[in-house]
């Protein structure tokens, strides 16, 4: 019976000295992988005069604006041109009915035919008075009823004039269509029959920050890419600064005059304006060390401090050839990691080497 007993512990035995040696092993392991120290490459984060440029988002206007319209209602016969045509300064556009003219032109022939009439009951009374039948208050008089016909006259013949230029509408200047709001048959009322944007030059509209508020002035250079003409660049300036801030978004207006003898560029295209605010010193660091985060639109660094490595986020301004500019997360002077990146993790130990 004692020997039954026995047998148990003699059997676990065994077992329980195999798991005091892998416990032992794991252990040991573990401490190994802890003060392994890894072999990296390092670059200076160094300090460089960078250009400050912003890039905005930009849309394209006419430069300015001519509304075509009837200054009386009246329905309309014919519309010669679409929206997005260009159109030459004098060019007949809208053709209104012209019903009204016949009743003005009318209005002018009796305005004539009564100062016909005036003028010759005037010449009477001169030659009475002048052989002595007649009075001089009878020539006064008639006198002044000329006077008042021939006002008559020029005001019947200011509204024929009138109502004719409304019957035809010219273009007052050369540009491009940029809003058609009728049709032929529908009689005008508040809004304009056409409206009409110069084109050469054009005007770009962005919203700049607050903070550069002080960097921007009226002609400094400012240049426009186009999603229209992705492999093409076009130069204009500044033409005016709004000299308010805009208290919800913190930012105020630029407006930028572009060059557009061609009319390529057209109004409501979109695109972005680069603008140079000058220069100011930044940290630079390689390429080589900017990691971005998986999963995320973060990027980072391994910098080396005292043997470590300590992670650090990082905010990329500009791509400078095999560089970056970066906003904030380094300061010059330090050293980051451009090799065996991917064997680190933050606060490995690490050596070194050239």
């Amino acid at each position: 019976m004692k020997l039954l007993k026995i047998l148990p512990f003699a059997s676990i035995l065994p077992a329980l000295m195999l798991s005091a040696c892998g416990g032992n092993d794991s252990s040991t392991g573990a401490e190994a992988e802890a003060d392994e120290v890894f072999t990296v490459k390092t670059a200076t984060v160094e300090q460089r005069d960078v250009d400050d440029i912003v890039t905005l988002t930009a849309s394209v206007e006419a430069d300015k604006i001519n509304n075509i319209s009837s200054n009386s209602p009246n329905r309309i016969k014919q519309i010669l041109v679409d929206e997005g045509m260009n159109v030459s300064k004098g060019q007949r556009l809208v053709v209104l009915d012209d019903v009204n003219t016949t009743s003005y032109q009318l209005q002018v022939d009796n305005a004539k035919a009564a100062l016909r009439t005036v003028e010759a009951d005037y010449n009477r009374a001169v030659e009475l008075l002048r052989i002595g039948g007649g009075t001089r208050q009878q020539v006064d008089q008639m006198e002044l009823q000329v006077v008042n016909a021939r006002n008559t006259l020029a005001s019947a013949e200011r509204a024929l004039r009138n109502v004719q230029e409304n019957t035809v509408l010219t273009a007052p200047v050369s540009g491009v269509v940029t809003a058609r709001n009728y049709d032929p048959g529908d009689m005008t009322a508040s809004l304009p029959i056409l409206t009409i944007g110069t084109v050469n030059p054009v005007k770009v509209v962005v919203n700049v920050n607050e903070s550069d508020f002080a960097k921007v002035h009226t002609g400094m250079p400012a240049t426009l890419s186009l999603q229209s003409y992705p492999d093409e660049e076009f130069t204009g300036k500044v033409t005016l600064v709004a000299p308010t801030v805009d208290a919800a978004s913190r930012t105020f207006g630029v407006e930028i005059t572009v060059p557009n003898p061609s009319a390529r560029i057209l109004p409501g295209m979109f695109g972005r304006i680069q603008l140079n605010l000058g220069t100011a010193p930044s940290a630079v660091v390689a390429d080589k060390a900017v990691e971005k985060q998986r999963g995320s639109g973060n990027y980072f660094v391994y910098v080396v401090e005292d043997g470590k490595i300590r992670y650090s986020q990082v905010q990329l301004g500009r791509r400078l050839g095999d560089t970056y500019q970066i906003l904030s997360g380094v300061e010059p002077g330090q050293q980051v990691v451009i090799s065996q990146k991917s064997k680190l993790t933050d606060g490995a130990k690490v050596k070194v080497v050239k």
